[in-house]
């Protein structure tokens, strides 16, 4: 569907529009949030991003693509929930069995996964990222799984392009270290 069109059906609260958006988004953005939490119970976090899709649509300006605001709304979403649970002293918990645990995962699109793969499942390989701190799980998934562009990834996180690019290889370099700790390269 043409963004245009989506956006502006988002603005005028019309139905098919939200609608369209949460079954385009609503997986990738479980993801990201799975990711950066580090934690399966991402349903409310879901819904709690679309309440502030719903609610502050009407300021989107589309100075930068949809998916990058939707993306950073999820991230500055995930940065409240962690200090909110941080304060209250609250544990996460992975009550999910293994199959639903890749339900909102989209496949792997670059090498960095892909020659891990072959040797390891991709439940494994999330277990060795979960390991990793949160900026680290969230820019390895952006980036490695997801495929956004530096400059996509830039926007959403609110950082240089070559601040992005410099942690990013700072995080990989921390999961090549994880995976040669559990065999997997070396």
């Amino acid at each position: 569907m043409d963004e245009k069109k989506l956006i502006d059906g988002l603005k005028k609260k019309k139905v098919w529009a939200y609608e369209v958006l949460y079954d385009d988004y609503a997986p990738r953005l479980g993801s990201v949030i799975k990711s950066y939490l580090g934690y399966d119970d991402v349903e409310d976090v879901v819904q709690e991003v679309f309440i502030k899709v719903f609610r502050n649509v009407r300021k989107f300006r589309g100075d930068a693509k949809l998916s990058t605001w939707l993306y950073r709304i999820a991230v500055n979403v995930c940065k409240d929930t962690l200090s909110k649970r941080k304060r209250n002293n609250e544990f996460l918990t992975d009550f999910l069995e293994s199959e639903d645990k890749v339900s909102l995962e989209p496949p792997a699109s670059t090498n960095v996964f892909r020659e891990v793969m072959d040797e390891m499942s991709f439940e494994e390989l999330m277990n060795v990222v979960s390991k990793l701190s949160e900026d680290d799980r969230l820019l390895i998934k952006l980036r490695d799984i997801d495929d956004l562009s530096y400059e996509e990834i830039a926007d959403i996180l609110d950082k240089p392009v070559g601040t992005v690019k410099s942690r990013l290889h700072y995080a990989r370099k921390r999961l090549k270290e994880l995976l040669e700790e559990v065999g997997y390269i070396g």
